[in-house]
């Protein structure tokens, strides 16, 4: 005999009982500290992609470059966000995680 609806809606309302947490794996802070060493490469690597959309754009606006000058403004503006992003990294996903544990 077939489950009736309620039935199909109840069971797909099951709590499984599963949250994060820390220290249930081994390596868990050698993975933390891969991470963050990833994240500071990056950091760096934007450090020197702005430095040279920089001197770009500036050899571009004094040499009458307007392609280089508009390539150097672009270079600027993708590093700062991917600045913005490998520093607000934690920020977002612990705001993210924090929203979805809020899910009913």
């Amino acid at each position: 005999m077939p489950l009736p609806l309620a039935d199909h809606v109840i069971q797909l309302a099951f709590d499984p009982g599963i949250s994060p947490k820390g220290g249930g794996l081994p390596g868990l802070s050698v993975l933390k500290n891969v991470v963050s060493s990833i994240n500071m490469f990056g950091i760096i690597a934007v450090v020197g992609a702005l430095a040279v959309s920089l001197g770009v754009w500036a050899w571009g606006h004094h040499t009458g470059g307007h392609q280089a000058e508009a390539n150097g403004k672009k270079g600027a503006v993708v590093a700062a966000g991917a600045a913005l992003g490998l520093g607000a990294a934690n920020g977002i996903v612990r705001f993210f995680s924090a929203l979805g544990s809020q899910v009913q």
